[in-house]
């Protein structure tokens, strides 16, 4: 399903940050293709029930890479790849079990990366996460349609930031994944206009340009179009959604 959105990234972000209680209404978790992430598509506010929820839950999401008083302004990534089908929902991506640790707290962050993808089938021989390691090899994620399907829970695109991955590109997105990846600024999720998921394997070497929109892998010489991130990438480069306020002035820089 394609979506499109009126509103700018700066009038709605004033508006999550309101002292109103206006509710916003919950968006399904049915996987939308962004058909045109491009400076006319905004930012998507993350799944709340309203401002003051959001508000209230600021601070057990303030990770310790969005916490960072300084980002670069990336343009582009480069690595191994970790290559994963349909439907990867939050449950595969982080286990509900592992949801009971803090990312604020660097110790617990780092904890929790050191699970992320741990819920994937036996059939993906290859694990994401090395035993006894914290850290993925692989700094890209690719998959394919309906990526990040399932529960709501922000813990999952933390997760895959935490364990050092930089982006994900899926053919599309579950909508809450997409919101909550840009909300926690934790991973670029970038749409290809292929099923990449079906050209590439696991240990290729990936590089993503995202200024010109584009994913080369160079162990197939092949390269692919993406959509473009759009007014998502900002927020994603300032750390999140908060971090983005503070440095465009609509909170406090104290808040």
């Amino acid at each position: 399903m394609a979506v499109s959105y009126s509103s700018s990234l700066s009038s709605f972000a004033a508006a999550a940050f309101s002292e109103t209680k206006a509710s916003i209404a919950p968006a399904s978790s049915q996987a939308v293709r962004f058909a045109s992430i491009s400076s006319a598509r905004p930012f998507i506010a993350p799944l709340t029930s309203n401002s003051t929820v959001l508000r209230n839950r600021r601070a057990s999401f303030v990770t310790p890479r969005a916490a960072a008083e300084s980002h670069s302004s990336p343009t582009s990534f480069h690595g191994l790849c970790y290559v994963v089908g349909d439907n990867i929902d939050t449950d595969q991506i982080i286990p509900a079990e592992y949801l009971t640790l803090v990312p604020s707290n660097p110790a617990e962050y780092e904890k929790l990366g050191s699970y992320a993808l741990i819920g994937l089938p036996a059939s993906y021989e290859k694990r994401f996460i090395e035993p006894n390691e914290t850290k993925t090899k692989y700094s890209i994620v690719i998959g394919g349609e309906n990526f990040g399907c399932g529960s709501s829970r922000e813990h999952a695109p933390v997760a895959l930031g935490a364990a050092g991955v930089a982006a994900v590109v899926a053919q599309s997105y579950a909508r809450i994944f997409f919101r909550n990846s840009v909300a926690t600024g934790e991973v670029y999720p970038l749409e290809s206009e292929v099923r990449v998921c079906e050209e590439c394997r696991t240990g290729d070497v990936i590089t993503i340009e995202l200024g010109e929109s584009r994913l080369i892998n160079h162990t197939t010489g092949k390269e692919y179009k993406l959509q473009p991130i759009g007014d998502a990438g900002p927020v994603i480069e300032a750390g999140g959604i908060f971090a983005y306020a503070r440095k465009t002035g609509m909170i406090p820089q104290s808040a």
